[in-house]
């Protein structure tokens, strides 16, 4: 946990952290900073997946620079480690010779001026050889401590020569409580926690004091211990509650993830609106903490695979849409190119039929990419314009009882009477009425057409009141004939 709370690389990219990396591995320090390693790896890996999952960038030479990296690192730690167990061991047999030469000391015979310097020496042996296998270490330090005590409990020295070692050993000890009782005062319980084991060592490596001091030292010492453990404790307990708020709130979000996913967006723009709600969710997640060591990896697999999900999704679907827009695009091209062909055809009633098929053709088209959507837009709707502009000016251009029979071909029967005149007008002019509203429902999704459209109303306007009249006209011939 202390590993979590020590190391944050939240906000490096892949090259930040191989840089770290590097500057570690040509630390002279480098194989006491493990945990430091181990987090960096930890971090580079959590982003390579993340930049995985959310991109299609190949970064395979990235990663494998940071193996090499990293390999190296395994490699010397490996060597190193190796080579402190064998020295570990070499310690231990060296302490363990100690501990015989003591127990030799204290079983022997010899005259106490002469016994005291050696003690000596073999406690100063003693304390310069370095550690030894975590597994021997307690059996071996009891060894030696019952030796000590037992040379100072049983061996007849001389008093004064024992008092002076007493009181600096209980000099040392004294020095040991203050420091520890700092130690209660600093606010990182997690180095003053580490800083109280080494002290916990040293006081294990010292003689004994003056047996009236015995325990009031050891009582002093004990009660700062007691409340740098009660601190480091509280730590974790808080810790724990704080890792279970971040679980809570990594499920939360894990949950709103896998409800987007489980969307069917019905157009790209949906499917961008999710993205950009996972994208943010992600924002969010990568502020939260770490939730508890069981399970947090758990839990950023969920997140990542809810994520996943949705953007593998996506990417089909973009594909899908890439290949449906290429399909658009080639008709509304051919649209497009049918529309040119006709636009200078005074053939007025069927290339008006024409359009309007073209028209309708257009609609039924799906979408294009908004690169090419506006232009191939602007380009059918010129070449409408410029045909319904042409006929509107034809119809202008000619006498109004004209213009309901324009769209007439030749060689059409001519009318036996006023009324089926009559007849022909009306039907004549109420299939331009509905050619010219469907033209008009159609530019008025365009942008710039608000002229022509008023002028094509105007139009429309004039010839229903035209209609009305042919339809009163029909009327008065009907009652004519009764």
């Amino acid at each position: 946990m202390s590993e979590e709370l020590d190391f944050n690389f939240s906000g490096k990219s892949l090259a930040e952290l191989s840089e770290l990396f590097k500057e570690l591995m040509a630390s002279d320090d480098r194989m006491s900073r493990g945990k430091e390693a181990e987090a960096i790896k930890s971090a580079f890996y959590r982003l390579l997946l993340k930049l995985k999952s959310e991109s299609e960038e190949d970064f395979t030479v990235v990663e494998e620079n940071f193996k090499g990296i990293y390999a190296e690192y395994k490699h010397q730690r490996a060597e190193y480690t190796r080579e402190q167990d064998a020295l570990k061991e070499e310690n231990l047999e060296k302490k363990r010779a100690i501990v015989e030469e003591l127990k030799a000391l204290v079983e022997g015979q010899e005259d106490v001026s002469a016994q005291f310097p050696a003690f000596r020496e073999l406690q100063d042996r003693w304390r310069s050889v370095g550690p030894v296998p975590a597994t021997a270490f307690r059996d071996l330090n009891s060894s030696y401590q019952f030796q000590v005590e037992k040379f100072y409990d049983m061996v007849k020295i001389n008093r004064d020569l024992r008092d002076l070692d007493f009181k600096k050993n209980y000099e040392a000890k004294l020095h040991f409580c203050e420091e520890a009782e700092k130690l209660a005062e600093e606010e990182n319980i997690i180095a003053a926690f580490g800083e109280l084991q080494k002290l916990h060592e040293q006081w294990k490596e010292l003689g004994p004091v003056a047996k009236e001091f015995r325990e009031s030292i050891w009582a002093r010492f004990q009660a700062a211990t007691a409340i740098i453990n009660k601190r480091y404790q509280a730590h974790f307990e808080e810790l724990k509650d704080k890792q279970k708020e971040n679980l809570a709130a990594k499920t939360a979000l894990c949950e709103k993830v896998e409800e987007i996913a489980a969307r069917e967006p019905a157009s790209m723009q949906q499917w961008n609106e999710s993205a950009r709600e996972i994208e943010a969710l992600q924002a969010e997640w990568r502020k939260i903490g770490f939730a508890t060591k069981k399970e947090n990896q758990h839990i950023y697999e969920r997140f990542r695979a809810a994520c996943n999900a949705f953007f593998a999704r996506r990417k089909e679907v973009y594909s899908d849409y890439r290949s449906r827009s290429d399909e658009n695009l080639a008709r509304k091209l051919d649209i497009i190119k049918r529309a040119e062909e006709l636009k200078t055809s005074t053939d007025w009633k069927a290339t008006t039929e024409a359009f309007m098929a073209l028209q309708q053709e257009w609609k039924e088209t799906g979408p294009v990419s908004r690169r090419r959507s506006e232009q191939l837009w602007k380009d059918f709707r010129a070449a409408c314009d410029e045909f319904f502009a042409a006929r509107e000016n034809f119809y202008k251009s000619r006498p109004r009882r004209e213009r309901g029979q324009a769209p007439r071909q030749g060689g059409a029967a001519q009318p036996r009477n006023a009324k089926e005149s009559l007849i022909k007008k009306y039907n004549a002019l109420q299939q331009e009425i509905e050619t010219m509203e469907n033209n008009m429902g159609f530019f008025s999704a365009s942008k710039n057409a608000e002229g022509y459209i008023a002028q094509m109303q105007e139009s429309i306007e004039k010839a229903k009141k035209e209609l009305a009249e042919l339809k009163d006209k029909i009327r008065k011939e009907e009652e004519g004939e009764q």
